[in-house]
């Protein structure tokens, strides 16, 4: 028995195709400008929290997709933020 002849596939439309691939490539991510980076004041004894919750859970949103390690995390989020102003 033969092996069935592979499917070939020619693009017509090279200009949509490029267009297409480059959109895949495409991030969006919104911000909201009311929302509280650093944590607020604990007023209890010990080192007091830097982040808010909200920023934590930001930076894991931006982390778990990307399959990223820590410090790659904050590199992202600080040039989302610089983009951002």
């Amino acid at each position: 028995m033969s092996k069935p002849e592979p499917a070939r596939y020619g693009t017509t439309n090279w200009q949509s195709y490029n267009d297409a691939l480059k959109r895949r490539g495409s991030l969006l991510v919104w911000l909201d400008r009311d929302m509280d980076w650093p944590a607020p004041k604990a007023g209890k004894p010990g080192r007091p929290p830097v982040f808010s919750d909200a920023t934590i859970q930001f930076c894991l949103m931006m982390k778990v997709p990307f399959g990223l390690p820590l410090r790659q995390t904050t590199g992202l989020v600080a040039s989302i933020l610089e983009m951002a102003g």
